[in-house]
């Protein structure tokens, strides 16, 4: 194993903690409030936000998408420049944190913020910024990565930059209490796959790594079939850690990672609107029988640990029926409808999206060409 591993952001993990951030949040900073469609005005997070920013000089910037668009950002990094904000505060689930960091490089970029997510301009530095989280999922509020959409052209791209690694984190489980029950099926679905992007790859010595990727594949079984509990505080809070600690780093460390699901997925969510986590349910079962032969050790590995499936010569073959079964009993479809319209035509439209975008080899092995991706569609498009 060869990795440099740190992770700066200081979580504040626990009910009330919301009222903390004037701990670390400059005094003299004239801060903008990145928020969403306005659910927390309604669950009571926003009037704690506005109560620990007292003596501050902000104000707020709403309307930011499930899939963030850079159309919408743009116009926030208008009003940064303009009214010289000097720190961010991303108020709500991962799409909101990967759109603040978004503004906070593009905040300092003279030109189309987009080349950052081209790779056309590597980012040298980014207004700071600071997360409440409130819809547990993507780990983004401690972690490096951001994905955002270009809506002209439909295309969902990601960038990493140590510089819009959040300052801080806010996970209070009580700002979940109003999320409605799809949001919190997408929060354990997409931790889930985040987990499995950087687990069921091959085998690599990584005796922590897997360890702790099969714990936290177990939690998020037992919260899954604990699901009818989930207005627990207990519930609340283990989805919320367990979200994290799943993508803020630490399990990838010296491991190979896939990304596949993700990167196919995002044209499903780009092209027809599919929740993230639910375009990775559509296409994970699917690609991984594709590439059940380089995957199979990790697949009998899952099986045994996380799933206490008895050793067979088809035990990976039963770990993907597995998988796909966690997700049928937590209702998340596992097909593409919809596309509403041809098989054939929705294949072809998101393998054109995949080539445009140069997505042409892809998993751990870069084995996943265009044409393994049309058998993997083929599989996955109802």
């Amino acid at each position: 194993m060869q990795f440099s591993y740190s992770n700066p952001t200081n979580i504040f993990f626990g009910q009330g903690q919301i009222a903390a951030i004037n701990t670390v949040i400059p005094t003299d900073s004239k801060v903008l409030v990145v928020y969403g469609g306005g659910s927390i005005k309604k669950n009571g997070v926003y009037n704690q936000v506005a109560k620990a920013l007292e003596g501050y000089q902000w104000q707020e910037f709403s309307g930011v998408e499930p899939n963030p668009t850079v159309e919408t950002l743009n116009k926030a990094v208008e009003i940064v420049k303009a009214e010289g904000i000097t720190y961010l505060l991303a108020v709500g689930g991962g799409s909101v944190i990967d759109g603040t960091k978004y503004i906070a490089a593009a905040s300092l970029y003279d030109g189309d913020g987009w080349d950052i997510m081209t790779g056309d301009y590597k980012v040298t530095d980014a207004i700071p910024l600071g997360a409440i989280l409130t819809l547990p999922a993507t780990g983004s509020e401690s972690n490096k990565g951001a994905v955002v959409t270009k809506k002209a052209t439909q295309h969902k791209s990601g960038f990493l930059s140590p510089f819009v690694q959040p300052k801080f984190a806010v996970l209070d489980p009580d700002a979940m209490k109003t999320l409605p029950e799809r949001q919190q099926l997408n929060g354990l679905v997409d931790a889930w796959v985040h987990v499995c992007e950087q687990y069921i790859t091959k085998p690599a010595g990584g005796m922590v790594q897997d360890g702790f990727a099969e714990a936290l594949l177990k939690n998020l079984i037992q919260l899954g079939n604990d699901f009818a509990n989930r207005d627990s505080d207990a519930w609340r809070a283990n989805l919320m850690w367990s979200a994290n600690q799943a993508l803020n780093g630490l399990i990838g460390c010296g491991v190979p990672q896939d990304w596949a699901t993700h990167m196919i997925g995002h044209e499903l969510t780009a092209l027809y609107d599919v929740d993230h986590a639910r375009s990775l349910a559509i296409i994970q079962p699917s690609l991984l029988r594709n590439q059940i032969e380089v995957k199979r050790a990790k697949l009998e590995q899952m099986g045994i640990n996380v799933f206490g499936l008895t050793k067979s010569a088809d035990l990976a073959e039963r770990t993907i029926d597995a998988i796909e079964g966690f997700y049928h009993g937590l209702n998340v479809p596992t097909q593409l409808t919809e596309h509403n319209g041809d098989k054939s035509e929705a294949i072809s439209a998101i393998i054109t999206q995949l080539e445009q975008h140069g997505l042409v080899s892809l998993g751990e092995n870069q084995a996943i060409t265009l044409d393994e991706t049309k058998k993997i569609l083929a599989n996955a498009v109802s």
